[in-house]
C-alpha cells in the first residue's frame, strides 16, 4: 500500500512540475501584460498574453497557412483567456456590458470580426468557451492596412468630445477598433 501511495505521489509531483514548466515557457514566448483605461470614474483593465508575428501569416485563410484562420475562434492573445474587467456599465455598439469581469474572444474575418464577451473568464484560453455564457457578440469592421505590429497589442484611444473611446486590438497589419462609451443612466 505504501508503494502505491509513493508512486501516486511521485506521478502527481511530476505532473505538477511539468505543468509549471509548461506555463513558464509559454509565458516566455508570449509574455503576460495588461492594458488599462481610466476616465471619469470608469476603469477598464485587460489582462492578456502577447504572441509575436515572427514572420508568420497571422490572419487569413486556413489554406494559406494563417496562424489564426478566418471564421475560427481566437482567444485574443495567447495562453489563458484574455480578461476584461470594468468598473461601470459601458455600451459597445448599443449593447450594454455591465460592471464585472469577462473573457474577451473573437472570430476574425477578412472584413469584419465578431467580438464576444463571456462570463467564463477563469480558464485556459485555447478551448472555445460555451456560447451559452456569452453576454453578447458584436460585429466590428477590420482595418487590414494598419502599420505593422510585431507583438499583439491591446490599447485604448482617448475619449472624444462625445464620450466615445476605442478598445484597440492590433497585430500584424490588422487593427480592430471597438468603440465604447460609459453608460450614463
Amino acid at each position: 500500500m505504501k508503494k502505491i501511495l509513493l508512486i501516486t505521489a511521485g506521478v502527481l509531483i511530476a505532473l505538477a512540475l511539468l505543468f509549471t514548466w509548461f506555463k513558464q515557457n509559454t509565458k516566455k514566448a508570449s509574455p503576460q501584460t495588461t492594458a488599462s483605461y481610466m476616465h471619469e470614474g470608469l476603469n477598464i483593465n485587460i489582462s492578456y498574453c502577447q504572441p509575436a508575428a515572427k514572420g508568420r501569416v497571422i490572419f487569413g485563410d486556413e489554406q494559406a497557412g494563417a496562424l489564426q484562420p478566418y471564421g475560427q475562434y481566437w482567444r485574443v492573445g495567447a495562453n489563458e483567456a484574455t480578461t476584461i474587467e470594468i468598473s461601470s456599465t459601458i455600451k459597445i455598439n448599443d449593447k450594454e456590458l455591465k460592471a464585472g469581469k469577462y473573457a474577451l474572444y473573437a472570430y476574425p474575418g477578412a472584413t469584419t470580426w465578431t467580438i464576444c464577451f463571456n462570463t467564463d473568464w477563469d480558464r485556459w484560453g485555447a478551448t472555445e468557451p460555451d456560447p451559452k455564457n456569452d453576454v453578447f457578440r458584436t460585429e466590428i469592421q477590420a482595418i487590414n492596412d494598419a502599420p505593422m505590429q510585431e507583438l499583439f497589442l491591446i490599447n485604448f484611444d482617448k475619449t472624444d468630445s462625445i464620450g466615445t473611446s476605442n478598445l484597440n486590438l492590433h497585430w500584424d497589419k490588422t487593427l480592430i477598433k471597438i468603440p465604447f462609451s460609459k453608460n450614463i443612466q
